[in-house]
Order: C-alpha cells, then sequence, then structure tokens
C-alpha cells in the first residue's frame, strides 16, 4: 500500500522510519513545511517527497499519517476525510477544545476510519493491564495510580501553544486511564506547581501537575505529569484491586533508583525520551493503522476516544485554575 504522511517534525521523522521499515507498505510520500526536511527524511528512508499537503493528496495514497503541528490537525484531517482516505493522525484533534467538537462533528458518520494516536493503547504492559482487568484478575479495582514525568521540558515556543501540561502531556494518562479500566471519569480535582523555565508561568501553565479522579464505579486514580524529571522518561500505571495489585512500566530502563538494601534496580539502560520508553508501541500502533487502512481491523483508537480524553484535560484544566472540583459533565457538550 502506499502511506502518505504529513509533519516532518521529530514524531513525524520517527514515524518516517517506522513507516518505511513496515512489510504492509510499498511505497511512502513524505511532506513538510520545510523543504529541508523532506530532503533529508526522503534521502534517509527513500520515500517519495511531495512538495505540500495537497500535492500528497494528489499522489493517490492509500491512507494518510497526520504528524504536523497541532494548529493544522483540524484542516489536514478533513482534507483527507473529504479525500474518502483513512487518517491516522496525533492527538489531539484541534489546539481548542472547541475546534475538536467541530471536527468531530463534521466527521461523524465517516469517522470509522480516522485513527487517532494514543501509543499507550499498544504498548505490551498496557495492553496486558487491560486484560487483566477484564478478566477480572484484579477483582473491583480501587485505585490507579498514572505517571508520565518528562526528563526536560520541551521548547519555549511549543509551551506556549501546548495547551497546557493536561492537554498536551496528561491526556495520555486520561486516555489509558479509560482504556484500561473501561470507566469513565465523572469528576477532577487539579492542583500545579510552577518552576523552572518561566515560560511556563507566562503561558499560565504548571511544570508538574497532579489530579485526583473520581472514575464511574466510585473508583479513585492519581495522575502525576513533570516536565522536569532529570533521571529519565518515565511512564508508569499501577492498578489495586481486592484481588490483585499489577504495576506498568516496571522494567529494567525504568528512571527510578531504590534506596532499599541489596535492591539493585533498575539493572539495564535507563529510558531517556518518549521514543526509547514507547518504540514498540508506536511500531504496532501504526501496523494497526495499516491494517485499517487494508479493511482488516476497525479504529483501535476514535476521534470520540480522543474527544473523551481532551474533556478530561479541559475539566483538569479548569480544576487547577479555579481551585475546585469540576465534574466532567460542567465542560462536557
Amino acid at each position: 500500500m502506499k502511506i502518505g504522511l504529513i509533519g516532518l517534525g521529530r514524531i513525524g521523522a520517527f514515524h518516517a522510519q517506522t513507516l518505511a521499515g513496515l512489510d504492509a507498505v510499498d511505497e511512502l510520500i513524505v511532506t513538510d513545511a520545510r523543504s529541508d526536511a523532506i530532503a533529508a527524511v526522503a534521502a534517509g528512508t527513500g520515500a517519495v517527497a511531495a512538495a505540500s499537503p495537497e500535492e500528497l493528496l494528489g499522489m493517490k495514497p492509500d491512507g494518510v499519517v497526520i504528524a504536523a503541528a497541532t494548529a493544522s490537525h483540524p484542516e489536514l484531517l478533513l482534507a483527507a476525510a473529504d479525500a474518502g482516505l483513512p487518517v491516522f493522525c496525533e492527538k489531539p484533534l484541534a489546539t481548542r477544545i472547541d475546534d475538536g467538537v467541530d471536527v468531530a462533528s463534521k466527521l461523524a458518520g465517516r469517522d470509522e476510519r480516522v485513527h487517532i494516536g494514543f501509543p499507550r493503547r499498544f504498548d505490551a504492559g498496557f495492553v496486558a493491564a487491560r486484560a487483566a482487568v477484564q478478566a477480572g484478575d484484579l477483582g473491583r479495582v480501587f485505585a490507579v495510580r498514572a505517571t508520565t514525568l518528562d526528563p526536560a521540558p520541551p521548547s519555549a515556543d511549543y509551551i506556549r501553544t501546548s495547551g497546557g501540561i493536561f492537554r498536551d502531556c496528561g491526556v495520555h494518562d486520561f486516555d489509558a486511564l479509560r482504556w484500561v479500566t473501561g470507566r469513565e471519569v465523572v469528576e477532577v480535582y487539579a492542583t500545579g506547581d510552577v518552576y523552572g523555565d518561566p515560560v511556563f508561568a507566562e503561558s499560565g501553565d504548571v511544570s508538574t501537575g497532579q489530579v485526583v479522579l473520581t472514575l464511574d464505579n466510585g473508583s479513585q486514580a492519581v495522575v502525576t505529569n513533570s516536565r522536569y524529571n532529570r533521571r529519565g522518561y518515565d511512564v508508569r500505571m499501577e492498578l489495586h484491586g481486592d484481588a490483585d495489585s499489577i504495576a506498568v512500566g516496571l522494567d529494567t530502563g525504568l528512571p527510578l533508583r531504590s534506596v532499599e538494601p541489596d535492591v539493585h534496580f533498575p539493572g539495564g539502560r535507563l529510558h531517556e525520551t518518549f521514543m526509547d520508553r514507547l518504540a514498540p508501541a508506536f511500531r504496532a500502533e501504526l501496523t494497526a493503522f495499516t491494517e485499517l487502512v487494508a479493511g482488516t481491523r476497525e479504529t483501535p483508537c476514535s476521534v470520540s476516544d480522543a474527544l473523551a480524553a481532551d474533556w478530561i484535560a479541559e475539566a483538569a484544566t479548569l480544576s487547577l485554575r479555579s481551585h475546585r472540583s469540576v465534574r466532567l459533565d460542567e465542560v462536557t457538550r
């Protein structure tokens, strides 16, 4: 099959390498706003270069992967859908929640071939945790702890347009929480701390945030996000039930040091970036998209799934700014 890739920044260039190595992909077409990025990725992967998204769509790909800047997601998503193509789009649907709702409305009735990128749904540990919950191995899950800690903040320009730590970072934890537990979030209470780069305060953002979430069965979850985990990239989830407790992410690359006597953990190379931690998941995610393109599977992460995670992030952001708990039905529509 022929796949088009729009956007060749850090994640887009990474996706190009992955797509070029998939057996299902016979031809890869790439484009970006920067001609030097197009040339570099095309040379490194053997991809065909397109000067613009319009030219790429005109080359009749079988499916399109969107990894461009968030502000361009609505226009590119709708253009690909209007062309009748299956689309993989990195989260979020849009920079603003209202725009995301608008995109979802315009895609209604034809969103069954839209796959939104939440790679934790393809991480082996998260997959195993979901299976354990579904099998009833944990009994009633009464508490969940989820963590996403970045080793260093992104650029100041990125922070200014990211929508805040919960919309940019925590949204992955919110989606994983829904997907693994099979429950919906009904209420949140968020707090945060501002330190480090002054751009966080200037942007009304925080460099560390924590959210307490109440699920629709009364269970509790806690999500912690930070931009300053110097030891490495830390993604984990703990699930505690009345029959068993399990953890995702306790591998040999976990950037956490035990101070217990005679405990030598972790024992491998620490995860320095999200690509170190989630490379197999990204590959599995794009493989799933090629299966969606081929018509052999349904979308593994729908537009409505993405919007649900965005609404939780919206509620958490409102809670942070208003210093109170926020019910999801206050913000959703």
